[in-house]
């Protein structure tokens, strides 16, 4: 008979799990008729605000997934109509991991969408052929582009996931900006800008990105690619944005060196809204550093 204290434990070998994490819920919402029992969730239809299983009434609460509130989410559905890749990226956008957070598939158009805008920077559509650049990013690009790389590997070893992507997002929307439009790079996003954020993509959206890759011109996969560093000579701050408010509305943006002074970031925001001071009286003028300038007039 096998007994417990014949067990012989081998202490020299490396325990491969450093840390306990806790995720937390993912929750989605239920639904009860006026019995008081669960009914299906893809049953139910919103019509004015309230929910109804065809004409009968339900109430709606939310909860953690499973077959016993009856609001299962099936993924081969998400599979089918959004990619595996979506479904990955949205669970990790949906919030911090350790807290319990509220599913909902419209959402995932979301990044769907996002990873669509990636594509079409990279891939023409119609044809297949690259759409990027050899030529050099400029200098906002790469600043945004480092503080980007900055900030992704901060993430990643927290597993701030939601974090990393926003921050993806922010990347390709601008990398999109520069893509729609003729210019130095002739429409297309440069390669030092789209290289980089593939790899950053990876970990995340690990079917969409090998594809980049490989669309890109490497012959091997990223998997064994090193992550991007960033040059800090793109970390620093030379510029402040400041929005510019009339009576607390935007009316436009400046940026100014960051150490200028009140008087000076006072009169380009002045100049940049002046067809909102024209025939009116500055009766305030709000500053906050670092932040907003505000004219209050009347």
């Amino acid at each position: 008979m096998f007994h417990p204290a014949h067990v012989e434990i081998d202490t020299t070998r490396t325990e491969p799990f450093q840390r306990l994490f806790n995720q937390g819920m993912i929750q989605a919402p239920a639904y009860t008729d006026a019995r008081g029992i669960y009914v299906e969730a893809t049953s139910v239809v919103e019509r004015g605000g309230e929910f109804f299983v065809g004409d009968e009434p339900v109430q709606r609460e939310f909860g953690k997934i499973g077959k016993s509130l009856k609001n299962m989410v099936t993924p081969d559905d998400i599979f089918r109509d959004y990619g595996a890749d979506s479904l990955r990226l949205y669970e990790m956008s949906m919030g911090p991991l350790d807290a319990s957070r509220p599913w909902s598939t419209r959402d995932i158009v979301g990044v769907f969408r996002f990873l669509q805008r990636l594509w079409r920077n990279v891939v023409d559509e119609d044809t297949g052929a690259l759409r990027i650049t050899e030529a050099s990013a400029d200098d906002e690009t790469r600043r945004l582009l480092h503080r980007t790389i900055a900030g992704v590997r901060e993430d990643m070893p927290t597993m701030d996931f939601n974090t990393a992507v926003a921050k993806l997002i922010t990347l390709n929307n601008h990398v999109t900006q520069l893509s729609s439009h003729d210019g130095a790079a002739s429409g297309a996003a440069p390669r030092e800008v789209i290289e980089p954020m593939v790899l950053m993509l990876a970990p995340l959206a690990p079917h969409i990105a090998e594809e980049l890759w490989s669309r890109l011109g490497h012959p091997e996969t990223l998997t064994y690619e090193d992550f991007p560093v960033a040059d800090p000579q793109w970390l620093t701050v030379d510029e402040a944005e400041y929005p510019v408010q009339v009576n607390g509305k935007v009316r436009g943006k400046v940026r100014v060196p960051v150490e200028a002074e009140q008087a000076a970031i006072e009169a380009a925001a002045r100049t940049d809204v002046a067809s909102y001071l024209e025939g009116v009286t500055v009766r305030k003028v709000v500053f906050v550093p670092g932040r907003l300038i505000n004219f209050v007039v009347g």
